[in-house]
Formats: C-alpha cells, sequence, structure tokens
C-alpha cells in the first residue's frame, strides 16, 4: 500500500509528465503548419497520420488481438472521426493562428463535457465558451480579422473531436484503448492519405521532408500517447480534465515562440473563457471523458 508522500509525489510526476505530453503535442503542431508550404495542409496530415499509424501497429501490434463486431464497428466511426479531426484542424491551422484554432477546436470535448453533467450551474459553462467564441469571431479591424473560412475548419474540428470521444467510449467499453487508438489511427490514414495524395500530389515524395513528418507523427501521436496513458494510472479524472483544459493557452504559446504568431488582447481573453470553461465543466463532469488527442 502506497504511502501518503509517494502518492502525493506521484501524482505531482504524473502532472508533469501531462504537461510534456500537451506541450509535445503542440510543439509538434507547430512544427506541422511549417511543413504546409512544402506538403500543403491535407499532405501534411496525410504523412503525418501514416507514420503515426505504423509507429503505433509496430509497438501495440493490434492483429495480435481478437475484436468482436460491435466494437469494430466503433472503432472505424472513431477512426474516421479522428481522421476528418485532423484534416479539418490542419485546414484551420493554414488560415488561423495554433492557439485559437485550438481553442475553438476545445468546443467538441467541452460539449461533450457539458452534456455528460447536466448540472444547472454548467450552463455558466457554455455562456463563457459562446463568449470565448464571439471575441474570436471577425471584427471589423481588417488587420486583426481572423479568416471565418479557419474558424469554421477549427469549430469542424470541434465536432469531429466530440464524436471521436463519443466512439472512443464506445470502442473502449470492450477493448484496450492501446488497440483502438492504434487501429483507428490506420483507419484514419486510410481515409486522408487518398485526399493528400489528390491534393498534394507528387510533393510528398520530397524524401527531404520525411524526417520532419516522422517526428511530427511522434510529437504528435506516438509520444504525448504513451505519457497520457502513464499520467492517467495515477491522476483523478477530474484533474486530468482541468489541467487538459489549459491546452489552448500552451498551443498559443508554442504559436508566439514558434511560429511568431502575435494574439491580440480579445483573442487572448477569448482563450481565457474557454480555458475557464473548460475547467469548470471538468470539475463536476460525472465521468472521466476520453479526452487525449492525436489529432494535431
Amino acid at each position: 500500500m502506497q504511502s501518503k508522500e509517494n502518492t502525493t509525489t506521484s501524482v505531482l510526476s504524473s502532472i508533469v509528465i501531462l504537461l510534456a505530453a500537451m506541450l509535445f503535442i503542440q510543439t509538434g503542431a507547430s512544427l506541422a503548419k511549417q511543413l504546409f508550404p512544402y506538403a500543403g495542409a491535407a499532405g501534411t496530415a496525410a504523412l503525418r497520420l501514416f507514420f503515426a499509424a505504423l509507429i503505433l501497429f509496430a509497438v501495440v501490434r493490434p492483429w495480435k488481438r481478437h475484436i468482436n463486431k460491435t466494437s469494430f464497428r466503433y472503432i472505424i466511426y472513431y477512426g474516421a472521426s479522428m481522421g476528418f479531426m485532423n484534416l479539418t484542424i490542419y485546414f484551420a491551422l493554414e488560415r488561423i493562428p495554433l492557439g485559437i484554432a485550438v481553442a475553438l477546436e476545445f468546443t467538441g470535448p467541452l460539449a461533450v463535457a457539458l452534456f455528460a453533467s447536466r448540472k444547472a450551474h454548467d450552463f455558466l459553462w457554455v455562456l463563457l465558451a459562446v463568449a470565448g467564441i464571439i471575441l474570436i469571431l471577425p471584427g471589423y479591424d481588417t488587420q486583426t480579422a481572423l479568416d471565418p473560412v479557419g474558424i469554421i475548419y477549427a469549430l469542424l474540428a470541434g465536432i469531429c473531436w466530440a464524436l471521436y470521444i463519443v466512439f472512443g467510449q464506445k470502442a473502449g467499453a470492450h477493448e484496450s484503448s492501446s488497440m483502438i487508438t492504434a487501429l483507428g489511427m490506420a483507419v484514419a490514414a486510410c481515409i486522408v492519405i487518398p485526399i493528400g495524395i489528390a491534393d498534394a500530389g507528387v510533393k510528398l515524395l520530397n524524401y527531404s521532408i520525411l524526417p520532419a513528418a516522422i517526428g511530427i507523427a511522434i510529437l504528435s501521436s506516438a509520444l504525448p500517447y504513451y505519457l497520457e496513458m502513464k499520467a492517467l494510472k495515477a491522476l483523478p479524472a477530474k484533474t486530468f480534465g482541468i489541467l487538459m483544459s489549459i491546452e489552448p493557452a500552451i498551443a498559443a504559446l508554442s504559436g508566439l515562440i514558434i511560429l511568431g504568431e502575435q494574439l491580440t488582447t480579445n483573442q487572448w481573453l477569448a482563450i481565457a473563457c474557454v480555458i475557464t470553461a473548460s475547467t469548470g465543466s471538468a470539475t463536476s463532469a460525472r465521468k472521466k471523458l476520453a479526452i487525449h488527442e492525436p489529432e494535431i
């Protein structure tokens, strides 16, 4: 039986591990955005999912396990939602800053958490999230206004993230999370790769971009997934949800440091609204939500 001191140390180390996972994910997203001029958004998504699926298949080896028919159907849905989540968030990153895109995308898991709670005071978190979206919407200042198409793509990515959570939970009722993720990543790759080939064509045959694509796959998928699973063993579900809520801020800082993306005061306030809403919903959630994100 663990002592109180050992338990505290385990929780603190898990918090550090989870923060590192989020940092790797957003660093991977920043690097992916830098690859867009060479392979396009769809091509980058295709390369990232291809290598991520290869890595996860090599580690998990899902072909050695039996899958029941019900789980298999949900894994297909889960993988499809993952694929379109990757595609739409990369299309959003082409047009708007990383921090804004992730904040808008977070409306997906936030909506799932709020539906799971159904508490009257959670209406406050809905209002905060809506306020954040309103602050992000294009204004009259053309110099700081965001591309409305990019905003739409980010919100679509949020819808895909919500479906990813729902189908992932259904598939996870009878199967291990590692196998579900590996198979889901393979399904996502099968959906996005043809789109990436159609969009980027021979650009994907440029061998000079392959090291970067492999690095993005590791940073955005394999490494953070492993770290998140490790952190989940010691962290309470509520703590995990609250910590995940700060990811839009990490994304904004990553975009600022790596990509030089400057945000306006209103845009920082919008991110703060989404983070507060997500944190509030996490504190009142009735059950753990699988909001880990192998999508950017």
